[in-house]
């Protein structure tokens, strides 16, 4: 009987990743990250402040190399690859969220939005305008794509963030705190989008969080201390 091929590579797996900082005295902060991530995953990552999150969420999101130890994207090794190789497969492959939208206040929403097809090379065109008008409706702000960003409220400009990151369908989002400078009820809408892209587009995410309640919705949990995986859970463990 036919073996029905060989299984698929994580989307993501950092292997013995280390992380060091520092001149002639070098300060250890990851040290050696092992974990996967396969596609469709709803993922949190969380830890006290000083834990090691925001490095291993660089490493991931291939804006900083390891020390040592590899990071590989669909089973091809990032350390090989050179800055523009680099940069063009974090373009073609991830989408970020961060607490503070980042959004830039001279352009409009559908300008912002324009932004990330424009850095992977993209020219406008019919489709852009499609992919436009679906992420919008998408995520509930149709009538918002020629107002400015300081027009709009905290969660509709966190709202047009996470179209942004979308609308290039990468496959795996990073989101950092993208709940952090919400009220409750704002966050708890912020987090029913991500969750509605996961299950009906298959995005993958991995959410770092301080918010445990957060945390608690997701799939799995990764706890992370000092610099090490502490647990790794899933919903249901």
């Amino acid at each position: 009987m036919p073996d029905g091929g060989a299984p698929k590579p994580p989307l993501l797996e950092l292997c013995g990743v280390r992380k060091s900082y520092g001149g002639k005295v070098q300060t250890e902060v990851l040290h050696g990250i092992d974990f996967s991530l396969q596609p469709g995953e709803f993922a949190a990552i969380i830890g006290a402040s000083g834990s090691g999150k925001s490095t291993l969420l660089n490493q991931v999101g291939l804006l900083d190399r390891p020390t040592s130890g590899s990071i590989l994207v669909h089973g091809r090794r990032t350390d090989d690859l050179s800055e523009s190789e680099l940069t063009s497969l974090r373009g073609r492959t991830l989408g970020f969220i961060f607490q503070f939208h980042h959004l830039v206040g001279a352009l409009s929403v559908t300008e912002n939005l324009l932004m990330p097809l424009w850095l992977s090379g993209q020219a406008p065109s019919p489709q852009t305008t499609n992919l436009i008008r679906e992420a919008l409706d998408q995520v509930g702000l149709s009538n918002k794509a020629l107002a400015r960003p300081d027009e709009l409220s905290g969660g509709q400009q966190q709202r047009v963030a996470i179209a942004r990151a979308l609308i290039h369908r990468p496959d795996l989002v990073l989101a950092d705190e993208p709940t952090g400078n919400l009220d409750s009820q704002t966050a708890d809408s912020i987090f029913a989008l991500m969750r509605d892209f996961n299950r009906s587009r298959g995005t993958t995410f991995l959410i770092v969080t301080h918010d445990p309640r957060m945390a608690s919705r997701c799939d799995r949990i990764i706890r992370i201390e000092d610099g090490v995986i502490a647990s790794d859970e899933r919903a249901g463990q």
